[in-house]
């Protein structure tokens, strides 16, 4: 057994923190235990984030502001996304690095730290993903990991929320994307052992989980892979049953107080999808929309629409009027004409979405993208991403403007914070509340003000209490 003290600082998506948060179980029974800050660590991890080059530099500079206040003879270790797509290459390029660890591997370094220190690099850092990893090798794991982050237990949350990986990879090949030639095809966690983690999180007497938020690459395809033939073996799901996402949510919702959904392709927004998460109590719909205009959604090798997207919160918001929604999308993509870009921009104005994000495209090797012709310039794809930004910041403020005088169910995350169901933890607003409500209750308050994105509120008396 191990005796020190570790730091794990994440980078990029909530998947990634589900990650981090099962290497800190790992840690803790190799018998680490928490530091108060890097400087105080034996042991420092950077979770790192592939997924765009905004997202990697910022991991690179993690790995370097760590390096740099780090004390003598603590040992630096690169993990996650990264690690994984560019192995040695990436070795190489941060030589603070004491390790380099891709998915499923150890963490404890075997050299003495600063042995492959040989200070910053000097120049940017350049990476080429390795090769992606052949379909069958992929599904069959043929290479031996000494642990399954999917399958590792996890320690409490220390919030009253927690996310919940129900399945790694992606079946899809979206054309910007190259998450599948790094974190494989889907993989499906059984039914049995989400339900096990969500009972472990929800009955943990220190902190109780009220909010379970189910995240995956690919949300709403979870379980196909278990269920059809073209996966491998295993029992086809019977004509009439509900879908294996469906059950899951069924039976979560059974557990926690809360059920949030995180990453829903489009497509995959059935009636009887969104009569689950209506059915939850939480209506907070995140779907990944990424563009609206046709033709260049079927040039990223998605599917759908503007006006099939509207039609169908329309139809969501005619069915629960607090229907919250969410969405991510891209500006710039190879061939974005400004035809595209306007129809995106009616879209906004007409769908009245309550969140939204804007990233500009960045061009990854081996994806489809990166073969496109008509590459957008970086400064016209930053322009449009700001005007979409500035309407949706205007549209947010309008949406949260709308919630004051009304009163609302909150669970308090933290001191003077809650959440209602309108914000999903870390990329929402919030709920400010009076910092003498306990961490974990849940109240009812009256949104008395709103400041932009966050909302002010004052507790309220319960009926019949």
């Amino acid at each position: 057994m191990a005796d020190g003290r570790y730091w794990v600082q994440t980078l990029g998506c909530p998947k990634n923190q589900v990650d981090s948060d099962k290497l800190e179980g790992l840690l803790h029974g190799e018998g680490y235990v928490p530091a108060a800050d890097p400087g105080e660590a034996d042991l420092l991890v950077v979770n790192t984030c592939a997924f765009i080059e905004a997202a990697r530099q910022e991991s690179i500079d993690a790995v370097l502001a760590l390096a740099d206040v780090r004390r003598p003879g603590a040992q630096l270790v690169v993990t996650g996304c990264m690690a994984e797509r560019y192995g040695d290459e990436l070795a190489e390029a941060l030589p603070e690095a004491d390790l380099v660890a891709a998915f499923g591997r150890s963490l404890i370094p075997a050299a003495p730290s600063g042995a492959r220190r040989r200070g910053v690099p000097s120049a940017p850092v350049t990476l080429r993903p390795r090769p992606e990893r052949s379909p069958a090798h992929r599904r069959r794991a043929e290479h031996v990991d000494s642990f399954d982050l999917l399958r590792l237990p996890r320690p409490a949350s220390p919030a009253p929320w927690a996310y919940v990986k129900v399945a790694e990879g992606c079946d899809r090949r979206c054309g910007f994307c190259a998450i599948p030639t790094f974190r494989g095809v889907q993989r499906s966690r059984t039914p049995i052992d989400v339900l096990a983690e969500v009972r472990s999180l929800v009955s943990d007497i220190a902190m109780p989980v009220k909010e379970v938020v189910l995240v995956a690459q690919d949300l709403a395809s979870y379980g196909r892979d278990r269920t059809t033939a073209s996966h491998g073996p295993g029992p086809r799901r019977a004509v009439g049953r509900p879908t294996p996402l469906v059950s899951l949510v069924a039976e979560v919702a059974q557990l926690a107080l809360r059920t949030r959904l995180l990453y829903l392709y489009p497509s995959g927004l059935t009636g009887e999808l969104i009569d689950a998460v209506l059915g939850t109590g939480v209506p907070y719909f995140d779907l990944s929309l990424q563009h609206v205009s046709r033709p260049l959604l079927a040039r990223m090798r998605r599917w759908g629409d503007g006006e099939r997207f509207v039609d169908r919160i329309d139809a969501i918001r005619a069915q629960s009027p607090l229907a919250t929604f969410r969405s991510s999308f891209i500006l710039g993509y190879p061939g974005e004409t400004e035809a595209d870009h306007d129809a995106l921009l009616e879209f906004l104005a007409a769908a009245q979405l309550d969140w939204a994000g804007f990233f500009t495209f960045s061009r990854e090797s081996g994806t489809y993208a990166d073969r496109l012709p008509d590459q957008v310039p970086a400064e016209l794809a930053l322009e449009r991403s700001r005007e979409c930004a500035e309407l949706q910041d205007a549209i947010t403020a309008r949406r949260r403007d709308a919630l004051v005088g009304q009163v609302r169910e909150v669970l308090v995350d933290a001191p003077g914070t809650a959440r209602s169901v309108h914000e999903a933890p870390e990329i929402d607003g919030v709920v400010r509340v009076p910092a003498s409500l306990a961490v974990g209750t849940v109240v009812d308050v009256m949104i008395t003000e709103s400041l932009g994105t966050d909302v002010a509120a004052e507790t309220v008396e319960r009926h019949g209490s």
